[in-house]
């Protein structure tokens, strides 16, 4: 976990929030949403060619630099991401340190092994449990059960550490976050241990509003707990968004079939991900 640790301080230095062009005009607008287009849907190398366009056209704008510098370390181009670097540290510094961090925190989240084991932390560690979809009655499904199962076991291990549940997408008017404290409570941890993060639609916002309540709850760093096949995009977009993460931990469901990590053509969600909580915008 020493990598996870040293990337989320870094994180944790910056802002984490990406500027916007020092330019803009409907021509390079245009070329940007089509870039943003192509690299959701999956078409990278249209995405890139949207950029460079538009980087010709513009060579000081400082949020398409930062995304050609991602993609092109996503598709391997070594030269592309040094040239994206170079232009970006020039025309804003502050960006260019956020998208290095990005780097270090897609690194750092491959590297991460699912562990069903507790971390021994103190209570400036908060404890983050991610949601899952609610059945329609708001029941819990199974597989928020076994991550709620883990979590439960890292609250007693770390008995001082505050616990955040965090997931929105309301089901017969009960959120993820609101279901998984019930179960937290009658599970017996103390009701004012656990603190609902309800907005939350996606593992982007998850890593967004956990920060900053993790933050109003004196935590600077957290275990993050969920499913083995979720645990590297969550890493991922914890660090990005300045959480430092000093544990990973998981149920056992599908732990053997994700200890080996993913090959770069399946990390392409951690990336996708990492641009969105680095909060470059999806269009503009």
């Amino acid at each position: 976990m020493s990598k996870l640790l040293a990337a989320g301080f870094a994180a944790l230095a910056l802002t984490g929030l990406a500027c916007g062009p020092a330019t803009a005009s409907p021509e390079t607008d245009a070329l940007y949403n089509s870039a943003q287009r192509h690299f959701t849907d999956g078409d990278d190398a249209a995405g890139r060619a949207d950029l460079r366009a538009l980087i010709a056209a513009d060579p000081n704008d400082g949020q398409a630099l930062a995304l050609q510098a991602i993609w092109s370390h996503y598709a391997g181009d070594v030269p592309a991401v040094t040239d994206a670097m170079n232009r970006l540290n020039a025309v804003d510094p502050a960006l260019a340190a956020g998208t290095a961090n990005v780097f270090n925190a897609i690194c750092a989240a491959v590297g991460t092994l699912p562990n069903p084991l507790p971390a021994l932390v103190g209570p400036q560690t908060g404890i983050v449990v991610l949601g899952y979809g609610l059945l329609p009655d708001g029941a819990l499904r199974p597989e928020l059960v076994d991550r709620l199962q883990a979590a439960f076991l890292q609250a007693l291990a770390a008995p001082f550490s505050p616990v955040v549940v965090t997931g929105g997408n309301p089901q017969n008017g009960v959120t993820e976050a609101e279901a998984m404290r019930a179960w937290l409570v009658g599970h017996g941890l103390p009701a004012a241990r656990v603190s609902a993060e309800n907005r939350a639609g996606s593992t982007v916002q998850n890593a967004l509003y956990s920060t900053r309540l993790l933050r109003d709850l004196g935590a600077s760093s957290a275990v993050v707990v969920t499913s083995p096949n979720h645990i590297r995009r969550a890493v991922a977009d914890f660090i990005v968004a300045g959480t430092a993460v000093v544990g990973a931990m998981t149920s056992l469901d599908q732990l053997v079939s994700q200890i080996i990590p993913p090959v770069r053509s399946n990390q392409r969600g951690i990336y996708l991900d990492s641009t969105r909580t680095f909060q470059l915008p999806t269009a503009r």
